[in-house]
C-alpha cells in the first residue's frame, strides 16, 4: 500500500501596496519627488534595463511583509520597465534598488530617517541621497567595500552620481540637478512651455518658408511667361496685347 506524500506548501503572505499615508506632506516635497522621478525616467527612456519609480513599497525578503520601506524615488539597474504593485526583490532576480532619493519635509522624524538609512545600508542600495528643500541641504552616501559611506559635506556640491551620471549644484538658493550634458532637471510645465516655444518658432519658420516658396513660384511663373513672350516676339507671333504684357514684365522688379 503506497503512502501519499503531501508537498509542503508555503503559507500565503499578503504584501500591502499602500500604508494609507500621502505621498508627500506639502507641495514643495511633492514637486521635488515628481521632478526627480520624471527627469530620471526621461534620462533612461532608451534603456530597457533601467526601472525608475517611487512612492512604492520595497520588499527585499520573501515571506517577510514587515521588512518593507517606501522610497520617495528609486532607480534599479538590471530590471525592465513596466508596472508593479510593489517591488518584490525575489521576483526581480534578487536585484536590490540601486539608487534611492528621499525628499524631506517638516514631518520627517530623525528616527524615521535613521531607520531608513540602515534599511538601505543593510539591503544593498549603492547610492542614497536625502534632500531637504526647505533648508536646501543635500546629503549623500555611496557604498564602500561593505557599507554606505557618507559623501563629505565639502564634496556634495558638484558631486556626480557614479551610477546615474547626474550632477548636483548647490550654488544657488535651491538645489539644481543636472543631466550628464549639464542641462538642469525641469518641471513638466517648464518642459511644456519649452515645447510650445519650439512649436511657435517652427510655425514661424514654416510660414516664412511658405512665403519664400510662394515668391519663388511667382518668379518661376514670371520667368516662364517672359520666355514664352520673348519667343513669340522673335518669331513675330506676338499680339499687341502680348507685346504690352512683355513690356510690363520687363519693367517689374525681380
Amino acid at each position: 500500500m503506497s503512502t501519499a506524500v503531501l508537498a509542503e506548501q508555503k503559507p500565503v503572505v499578503f504584501y500591502p501596496e499602500s500604508d494609507g499615508l500621502p505621498m508627500s506632506d506639502n507641495t514643495r516635497q511633492f514637486q521635488w519627488i515628481i521632478t526627480l522621478a520624471d527627469n530620471l525616467k526621461a534620462l533612461f527612456r532608451d534603456r530597457d534595463d533601467v526601472f525608475v519609480s517611487g512612492n512604492q513599497f520595497w520588499y527585499p525578503v520573501e515571506g517577510e511583509n514587515e521588512i518593507v520601506v517606501s522610497p520617495d524615488v528609486y532607480v534599479v539597474f538590471g530590471r525592465p520597465k513596466g508596472h508593479r504593485s510593489s517591488y518584490k526583490q525575489w521576483e526581480e532576480d534578487d536585484i536590490p534598488l540601486t539608487v534611492v532619493f528621499e525628499v524631506l519635509s517638516p514631518g520627517n522624524r530623525g528616527q524615521e530617517l535613521t531607520d531608513k538609512f540602515f534599511f538601505y545600508d543593510d539591503f544593498g542600495v549603492e547610492e542614497y541621497y536625502t534632500y531637504d528643500p526647505d533648508k536646501n541641504i543635500l546629503e549623500g552616501w555611496l557604498r564602500g567595500q561593505i557599507v554606505l559611506v557618507k559623501i563629505p559635506k565639502w564634496k556634495i556640491h558638484g558631486h556626480v552620481s557614479p551610477a546615474l551620471g547626474i550632477g548636483f549644484d548647490l550654488s544657488g538658493e535651491e538645489l539644481v540637478v543636472r543631466y550628464p550634458d549639464g542641462r538642469p532637471f525641469i518641471l513638466f510645465e517648464e518642459l511644456e512651455a519649452e515645447r510650445q516655444q519650439i512649436q511657435q518658432r517652427a510655425n514661424k519658420e514654416q510660414q516664412r518658408a511658405n512665403k519664400e516658396q510662394q515668391r519663388a513660384n511667382k518668379e518661376q511663373q514670371r520667368a516662364d511667361r517672359l520666355a514664352e513672350l520673348s519667343r513669340k516676339m522673335l518669331c513675330q507671333e506676338a499680339t499687341p496685347e502680348e507685346i504690352q504684357e512683355l513690356k510690363r514684365l520687363l519693367q517689374m522688379p525681380n
